[in-house]
């Protein structure tokens, strides 16, 4: 549920846009609501399920995130939309938090890496059916059903959860850091919110300025804050191990430059290329199936090769996608697409196994569960900043090639066709430059997709090549140290 809610809202975003009449900015905040608020509280889930036990917290977090599903697809505006986005996502992060510690505590030794492994798998596969069950639904009931199916599937899985499993919690919980979840999240606010406002309010405005110097400030007291708590909610020692922060450059650099790109890509299919949602789901199909195989091929060759070779072949791999789609012409078809998605959906499905594995397998037993947490945060902050700044070049592109080839088109056309809204668009241009209109538009968009396109390719290229640097061919954990700082998440 958790997965597919980020990949099966991508393929709906156009029939959002047009129902709710959202810009692109609205459109960003429907991915960045949710990863922005999973992102600033999934450290801090972990601490409380230690307080509470880990059980109790996995189902009020479900709970939250059921309830919030069903106030997403019962929205009237995309304000109402993007404020239960945010509420999905704190439901998420309390079970993000604590699932794995659910799983570690029900089984040992080989059984409890089975165990991790069919997590991965399911979390490939959620990944991998999520466009085309956005597409589905989309298509035949309306994008609110891409929310109202968590409804049932979530009740069956709050009433497991309550039947078949323990409810286990810390003996001598640490304290949360309020310090820390405060001035992270207000950082990682100010910060998308700057990025994705900039093009707006203009990047030297005072209201922009003012929030990426504020974002900039916060997130210094933040690291200085973890640097001197003993209860910190992240735990800076973990980064002096290279394969560590590796792999967390890495977690992030496949969101941002891959993840974060399916907004864009999904608008290109629906609004220039004019698909379905159902078309446009079965598009996306041959990358995310890719994935989807492979990555149990690449779990198993970790036993013969090492996880920076994975994780690095298969970042270059993805960023190389990238750059071969990044041709884009006007008039050309989706086929075009097809060599790029292949080969991001090889190098996705290759990376993805070894990024969990060796976040917790370079840690001590008792740090597990928050550098889990750990990798998982740097997972949503990369689809939330890589969202925003992809879309603050892409909708910059869009304006500038606008403003060349139609210096009279008025300043909301282009943010239309920046969110995909070109059609509806053309209805305010009168008759006889629609035609005109209607190609300068489509070379816009297309432009401003290359432009992000590079972009992205050269983010996940970076990520491969952290890999390749950071991480060591067989990461252990270190010994014990004298008094550790417990695992949030146990």
């Amino acid at each position: 549920m958790l997965l597919i809610d980020v990949t099966i809202v991508n393929v709906a975003l156009p029939d959002i846009q047009s129902d709710l009449d959202a810009s692109l900015s609205s459109l960003q905040w429907v991915i960045d609501a949710y990863a922005l608020t999973l992102a600033s509280f999934l450290l801090v889930a972990g601490s409380i399920g230690d307080r509470l036990g880990r059980r109790r917290v996995f189902s009020i977090g479900f709970m939250i995130f059921v309830v919030a599903s069903a106030l997403c697809g019962l929205s009237p505006t995309s304000t109402l939309l993007n404020v239960a986005r945010g509420l999905q996502g704190i439901g998420a992060a309390a079970m993000f938090a604590t699932a794995l510690a659910l799983i570690a505590q029900e089984f040992e030794g080989r059984e409890r890496a089975n165990a991790i492994g069919i997590w991965g798998a399911t979390v490939g596969g959620a990944v991998a059916v999520g466009p085309l069950v956005g597409g589905i639904l989309t298509e035949t009931l309306g994008w609110q059903w891409i929310f109202f199916v968590n409804l049932p599937i979530g009740l069956a899985a709050l009433a497991l959860t309550q039947t078949k499993l323990v409810n286990v919690k810390a003996t001598d919980p640490q304290p949360i850091d309020a310090p820390g979840v405060v001035t992270f999240s207000a950082a990682l606010f100010l910060l998308i919110f700057g990025l994705i406002r900039g093009n707006a309010e203009g990047w030297g405005s005072p209201v922009i300025v003012a929030c990426l110097t504020a974002a900039t400030a916060l997130m210094i007291a933040f690291v200085a804050i973890q640097l001197r708590r003993r209860n910190a909610m992240l735990d800076m020692s973990l980064f002096r191990a290279s394969s560590f922060t590796g792999v967390s450059i890495v977690a992030f650099c496949l969101s941002a430059g891959i993840f974060a790109m399916f907004l864009y890509l999904s608008l290109y299919i629906q609004d220039v290329l004019a698909y379905s949602p159902l078309q446009a789901g079965l598009r996306f199909l041959p990358l995310s199936m890719v994935s989807f195989l492979v990555a149990p091929i690449s779990a198993r060759l970790s036993a013969r090769i090492p996880f920076r070779a994975l994780m690095g072949t298969g970042l270059l791999l993805a960023g190389i996608g990238l750059l071969l789609i990044s041709g884009i012409k006007v008039g050309d078809g989706w086929t075009g697409l097809l060599p790029g998605f292949l080969l991001a959906g090889i190098g996705i499905g290759m990376a993805n196994p070894g990024i969990a594995s060796v976040a917790i397998g370079v840690v001590e037993p008792a740090r597990a569960g928050m550098a889990s947490g750990i990798n998982s945060t740097f997972r949503q902050v990369g689809i939330a900043t890589g969202t925003a700044a992809l879309g603050a070049i892409f909708h910059s592109r869009v304006a500038s090639e606008l403003a060349d080839s139609m210096p009279r088109a008025p300043q909301a056309f282009s943010e239309a066709v920046s969110s995909g809204a070109t059609r509806s668009a053309l209805q305010s241009i009168p008759a006889q430059l629609r035609d005109q209109a209607a190609a300068a538009a489509d070379q816009a968009f297309v432009s401003g997709l290359n432009e992000i396109l590079l972009v992205g390719g050269a983010v996940a290229i970076a990520g491969g090549l952290a890999s390749w640097l950071l991480v060591r061919n067989n990461p252990e954990p270190p010994a014990q140290s004298a008094s550790p700082i417990k695992s949030l998440t146990g």
